[in-house]
């Protein structure tokens, strides 16, 4: 196992990361907290380059490839919505997904700002058979 491998499973053992998605592939679950970006983020630039947009059904994950779609459900309601990987985050111990304001609409986390997530992978650009 390698150095990096090593982190992250310690990480995880350790409640830094949830289930972490290491080798994602399509059908592979993580669960932990989702929160959405804040609207002063709207306008700038997002990791992959586009621009953030808090209307369009987009997030941001640490570790999936750029333009991976994935299928975020709270765990509470079992409201459900598809995004797209399009940034880098969250950076705060826990969550494992922060959405749009458009994708947290969906859910119905506005008001509340996190909700227990399952994440499930869709597709990930590339790949066979995704």
């Amino acid at each position: 196992m390698n150095k990096t491998a090593r982190l992250f499973l310690a990480a995880a053992l350790l409640g830094g990361i949830s289930t972490p998605l290491l080798a994602a592939r399509p059908g592979q679950v993580q669960t932990g907290v989702a929160s959405y970006y804040h609207d002063s983020l709207h306008g700038r630039r997002t990791a992959s380059g586009q621009v953030y947009n808090k209307n369009r059904i987009t997030a941001a994950h640490r570790h999936l490839p750029m333009g991976t779609e994935v299928r975020v459900t709270d765990k509470r309601t079992g409201r459900s919505v598809d995004v797209r990987i399009n940034d880098r985050g969250p950076f705060v111990r826990g969550r494992v997904i922060d959405l749009s304001r458009a994708a947290a609409s969906e859910l119905g986390i506005i008001r509340r700002g996190i909700t227990s997530v399952k994440v499930e992978v869709l597709s990930i650009p590339g790949r066979q058979g995704t």
